[in-house]
C-alpha cells in the first residue's frame, strides 16, 4: 500500500470528523463532538508520523497507534448513531471509509512485522 494513499484516506477522513464535530457542537454535544475530532484527526496524525520513522519498529507503533484511534472513532461513530445525533444514513459512508482505513492500516502492519522478524 502506498503510504501517501493511505494518509490522504486518512487527512479527508479527518476533515469529514472535524465538520461532524462542528455539527455535534451546535447540537450542543460538545463532549462527544471533542472525543471523535481528537480520535478522528489523530488517525492521519499517526500515519503522517509513520511515514518518517526512526525505524521500522517506530513506523509499526505508529501504524498500531493509528488503527487503535481508528477503533475508538469506529465507537464514536456507532454511539452517534445510536444516539440519534447522526442518521444511519450520514454514518454509513463515514463508517466504510473508516473501516477501508482500517484494513489498509492493519495490513501495513502486517507486512511491516513480516519485514521485521
Amino acid at each position: 500500500m502506498k503510504k501517501n494513499k493511505l494518509l490522504e484516506m486518512a487527512q479527508a477522513f479527518a476533515v469529514e470528523m472535524i465538520g461532524m464535530a462542528k455539527a455535534l457542537k451546535s447540537l450542543g454535544e460538545r463532549n462527544i463532538a471533542d472525543q471523535i475530532e481528537r480520535s478522528g484527526t489523530s488517525i492521519s496524525a499517526n500515519i503522517a508520523e509513520a511515514n518518517h520513522p526512526q525505524s521500522r519498529l517506530d513506523m509499526i507503533s505508529k501504524f498500531e497507534i493509528a488503527l487503535k484511534e481508528a477503533n475508538e472513532t469506529e465507537n464514536w461513530l456507532s454511539v452517534c448513531v445510536r444516539a440519534d445525533l447522526i442518521s444511519k444514513t450520514e454514518y454509513s459512508p463515514l463508517h466504510k471509509r473508516l473501516i477501508r482505513i482500517k484494513i489498509l492500516l492493519i495490513s501495513s502492519i502486517r507486512t511491516l512485522k513480516e519485514s521485521v522478524a
